[in-house]
């Protein structure tokens, strides 16, 4: 069986053109955005990450409430302490109580900018590695089906050049294979078995 490539659109500038003028290459297409995007395992990820998002968002929020809330008691109790009616020894003890307030504080804001960071980095890595696995996922699927085919050489045509347009301008589309694989890679999600429960 045929080895073949699978290539970005924009390799097509660099490929020898003696080849295809002697009809000696069986080339292919596929549009690797669409197929990102029409995978269902996209779409499921998709959902994870928000899902994962709304999480933090909401941990988020409620530190950022109790931060507040904290804030709140720090002014009443600038508040009080202006108040002349307060005697010397309560006023030492409020104070003393403001500073313990002060200090935790600025604990929880260290907290709250430590937790955003790390959460968007988690966030950023789970992204990265939910679409890495899932392109070559794809990749796979169209190499399995270019080998199929008997194809010498396999285009994205989703690929864009320097000038942000697509090298193949023109390509039949009896040469694009793209619903194929669609369809191949949504009938093996659809037969995958669903992961185990775990036991209490």
């Amino acid at each position: 069986m045929k080895k073949f490539l699978l290539l970005t659109a924009a390799a097509a500038l660099v490929l020898p053109a003696a080849g295809y003028a002697q009809g000696t290459l069986k080339v292919g297409t596929v549009d690797m955005n669409r197929a990102f995007k029409e995978y269902n395992k996209t779409k499921d990820s998709e959902k994870k990450i928000n899902e994962a998002k709304d999480a933090a968002k909401k941990e988020y929020d409620d530190r950022a409430e109790n931060y507040k809330k904290a804030l709140d008691e720090i002014n009443k109790l600038n508040q009080q302490l202006d108040s002349p009616a307060l005697s010397a020894d309560k006023k030492t003890s409020m104070a003393k109580d403001r500073d313990d307030k002060i200090a935790n504080i600025k604990n929880m804001e260290r907290e709250i900018n430590e937790f955003r960071q790390t959460r968007e980095q988690q966030l950023q890595q789970q992204m990265l590695r939910l679409r890495e696995a899932i392109v070559k996922e794809i990749i796979d699927v169209v190499v399995e089906r270019g080998k199929s085919k008997n194809l010498d050489l396999v285009f994205d045509k989703s690929g864009v050049s320097l000038n942000r347009f697509s090298p193949i301008l023109f390509s039949p589309d009896s040469m694009d294979f793209t619903a194929e694989v669609i369809a191949q890679l949504n009938k093996k999600e659809r037969a995958a078995p669903s992961p185990s429960p775990t036991k209490p």
